[in-house]
């Protein structure tokens, strides 16, 4: 058996040294962020779970659980970005309409259906808002449809 020499220098050897680490160090900070984006995921089907539930417990149908954790992800979204702002509310009224174009719009006395499913939502992914949001919508006036 025979060992030959070492041909390679101290400097050719600390550059791949450094590379090794730099690279390392990389695959560690995608490592992280996969780890946390699975958790947020995990955390999103969760709260799509529960929604689900709610939504079946009401008599309703409701979409698949991986389209609501896309919407919604595990912070509720758009929905619970402010629902209590005076746009947010604007928005809901401009939905709670006729369904018209231009000056033909006019408000509807809505069906209460239309608010619950924005109410569980926030009851699910922000309860911090919810008892001003369920104040706006008791102020509503609304009716309930099929006698229930």
């Amino acid at each position: 058996m025979s060992t030959h020499m070492e041909s390679s220098t101290k400097k050719g050897r600390s550059v791949v040294y450094v590379v090794s680490i730099i690279l390392l160090v990389v695959l560690a900070v995608i490592a992280l962020m996969t780890f946390r984006s699975a958790r947020e995921t995990q955390q999103s089907l969760e709260k799509a779970d529960q929604l689900i539930a709610s939504i079946n417990e009401a008599g309703g149908t409701a979409p698949s659980r991986e389209q609501i954790a896309r919407v919604l992800g595990d912070d509720g979204g758009a929905v619970c970005a402010n629902p209590n702002d005076a746009l947010s509310r604007a928005i809901l009224f401009s939905q709670l309409a006729n369904g018209a174009a231009g000056p033909g719009t006019r408000p509807v006395i809505a069906d209460i259906r239309f608010v619950q499913g924005q109410l569980r939502i926030i009851q699910i992914y922000c309860p911090e808002e919810l008892e001003d949001f369920q104040n706006f919508v008791d102020d509503l006036q609304t009716y309930r449809s099929g006698g229930a």
